[in-house]
């Protein structure tokens, strides 16, 4: 049973959660966040003692039908571990940008949201030679996911490249321990590992649609905001490594000018 608390705590670690044996009980270590002013979440993860030869409710395991319990027993460990996870995942949605907010960005966009328009652009880029689609869509949608630990780490934060991937692998490794390991657990942190270090055409074009996505939100908030958000734009110029990235780009900043000149005025800094 996983009990959920939010308190104003701002900073401390996350330990590993730890597996119950059937005969005793166990209280996991409160999972806490750090960065930001977001709300902390704290997971209490609490099994129930079970006696041997107990189906937890004081009968005898009938051996005919222990097979049938046992997979019942696995299916619900399961249960509890993808829910963890998945209640550790929505800071990613709660969780802003902090290029966004250090602009003074009012209501902007989340890591989560920032994740799903880099997915959509994976689905619906045209085909490549030798591109995996679906690979793509896979490291789109995990790249940040470390983030829901460690915050969105920007270069104004002043934290070494190095540093800022030893502290993200850190907080995946802890993320897929909280998953329960196995599969799909490994799965994240090879996607993670191929996009950080830029390791395949997959990685090539998500490094591309993550720099894409950046300044597509950046021109719609010059619109709606009516602010000139240059830096956004000169941060990513000639770092494009693929032509769908380029030619997207090249897509944007056509409007971005198309806009400017029709509209020079608009834009109050």
């Amino acid at each position: 049973m996983a009990i959920i608390h939010y308190s104003a705590a701002s900073r401390c670690c996350m330990p590993s959660l730890h597996r119950a044996s059937p005969s005793r009980s166990v209280l996991a270590p409160s999972i806490f966040f750090f960065r930001d002013a977001a709300p902390t979440l704290r997971l209490d993860v609490s099994v129930r003692s079970q006696p041997p030869g107990s189906d937890g409710f004081g009968e005898p395991i009938n051996n005919k039908h222990a097979s049938r319990d046992a997979s019942v027993g696995l299916s619900a460990s399961s249960s509890s571990s993808v829910i963890d996870f998945l209640t550790l995942c929505h800071r990613l949605k709660i969780t802003k940008r902090k290029g966004w907010v250090n602009h003074g960005i009012k209501g902007a966009e989340s890591i989560a949201d920032h994740m799903y328009r880099m997915a959509l652009m994976a689905l619906i880029a045209g085909d490549v030679p030798g591109l995996n689609r679906e690979r793509c869509i896979k490291i789109a949608l995990v790249h940040d996911i470390a983030e829901a630990i460690v915050g969105d780490i920007t270069p104004s934060d002043g934290v070494p490249k190095a540093e800022k991937s030893r502290m993200e692998l850190e907080a995946l490794n802890k993320m897929c321990e909280l998953l329960g390991g196995g599969m799909r657990a490994e799965e994240i942190k090879e996607l993670w590992e191929e996009y950080e270090n830029n390791s395949s055409v997959e990685a090539n074009l998500v490094k591309d649609f993550d720099k894409v996505e950046m300044i597509l939100q950046a021109l719609e908030y010059e619109i709606e905001h009516g602010k000139v958000l240059d830096e956004f734009f000169l941060s990513t110029a000639g770092k494009f490594q693929t032509e769908i990235g380029k030619s997207w780009a090249a897509e944007i900043i056509s409007r971005r000018k198309s806009l400017s000149a029709k509209r020079p005025s608009s834009y109050s800094g």
